[in-house]
């Protein structure tokens, strides 16, 4: 049974990055207080790890 993790962005894409942006649509985020929730895997990790400061994992 594989666990699952919440996402949430909560600080805006503008000033961010191309690839910090990037990484936020690859998570499936396109709205402030949008909420996904997605398989914890390490490539899922390693992506809230690059945009850690833009998220708030549940």
């Amino acid at each position: 049974m594989s666990t699952t993790i919440d996402i949430t962005l909560v600080k805006s894409t503008i000033g961010a990055s191309k690839k910090q942006r990037a990484v936020v649509r690859g998570l499936g985020l396109r709205k402030l207080q949008q909420t996904v929730t997605l398989n914890d895997s390490p490539e899922v990790r390693g992506m809230v790890n690059k945009v850690d400061h833009m998220v708030k994992v549940k």
